[in-house]
């Protein structure tokens, strides 16, 4: 598909991918789709997109402040974005420590409270809590705060994304010890500034993922969105200093309603007994009240991050 100048390269699962003739620069297209536990959800959430890119957009602007790269050039419309052209190497065999211009095929999660999948974990007993930082006994809880920050690597090309210990995820994307601790680094700096604007907006940071690659030079830089309510969860601050209860403001939302319906329940058995993507149960659509509640909350997570009308 070829639209003006511009080459369809790749349809995720909430935007599409073009190549621009004569430049080296990709060109983001955000959808309205929206996308749970590796599902995308056959409803459309108005304005959804719109949201994504503006809200990247402006993080990727701030990053710029503090000395951050990244692979933004500038906004093209209210849902597209232009940014640096990297080369996503599937065969990892090729990639090496020379590697330049490339993603790094993975995604690097920072949490900062007990939520979502580190709490069932956690329960599962996969994730021991003295390695969290609690002391020996201890049993957390959902909503409590970690005592320091949690990141993780899990893989980004595979088809489910798999956790990687930090010597898998540098022998798996070819980086050394220095590259690896500046990518954290990295992190912990883009998060210091969503997590200050967010507490001065009445919000939580509660956690977030980041990609990256390389440029031409093997510079460290911040790739795809982040900040959003896609890819980070926010709690609403005031209601969780008073009473401790947690108002999701994110895509958690969206989670939440499937694991009340129990269709996550569903799912998670499935794959624990090996079902193939074919065979897992299909998402059923949102139903039409949880599309417009979406649609709101996207708008207004636009607005109190930025601070700039929706």
């Amino acid at each position: 598909m070829t639209v003006a100048g511009m080459r369809l390269v790749q349809v995720g699962k909430v935007k599409e991918v073009y190549s621009v003739e004569g430049a080296y620069e990709l060109e983001f297209r955000f959808t309205d789709k929206i996308s749970v536990f590796d599902k995308v959800i056959p409803s459309l959430i108005p304005r959804k997109g719109e949201s994504l890119c503006r809200t990247s957009a402006f993080w990727f602007e701030r990053i710029k402040g503090i000395g951050i790269n990244s692979h933004f050039i500038r906004m093209t419309g209210p849902s597209s974005m232009r940014v640096r052209k990297v080369k996503v190497e599937r065969d990892l065999s090729k990639i090496d420590k020379g590697s330049r211009s490339i993603l790094i095929p993975l995604e690097v999660i920072a949490r900062y409270y007990v939520a979502g999948s580190l709490l069932d974990r956690i329960k599962k007993g996969k994730v021991v809590p003295e390695a969290l930082g609690y002391p020996s006994g201890h049993v957390p809880k959902l909503g409590e705060p970690l005592p320091q920050p949690l990141l993780e690597a899990t893989t980004k090309l595979e088809e489910t994304d798999r956790p990687l210990s930090n010597a898998e995820a540098m022998e798996l994307a070819r980086l050394d010890r220095k590259e690896w601790d500046e990518l954290l680094e990295t992190v912990l700096k883009v998060d210091d500034l969503i997590g200050d604007q967010a507490s001065a907006r009445g919000l939580i940071h509660v956690d977030g993922k980041k990609e990256f690659g390389f440029d031409e030079e093997r510079r460290l830089m911040l790739l795809d969105t982040f900040g959003t309510a896609d890819e980070d969860r926010f709690w609403e601050k005031k209601v969780y200093e008073e009473s401790g209860k947690m108002i999701e403001l994110s895509k958690e939302h969206v989670r939440q309603y499937y694991r009340s319906t129990s269709y996550h329940e569903r799912l998670m058995k499935a794959r624990d007994e090996g079902a193939t993507k074919q065979t897992e149960p299909p998402i059923p659509a949102l139903p039409d009240i949880e599309v417009k509640k979406v649609a709101s909350l996207y708008a207004e997570m636009f607005e109190r991050l930025t601070g700039e009308r929706f």
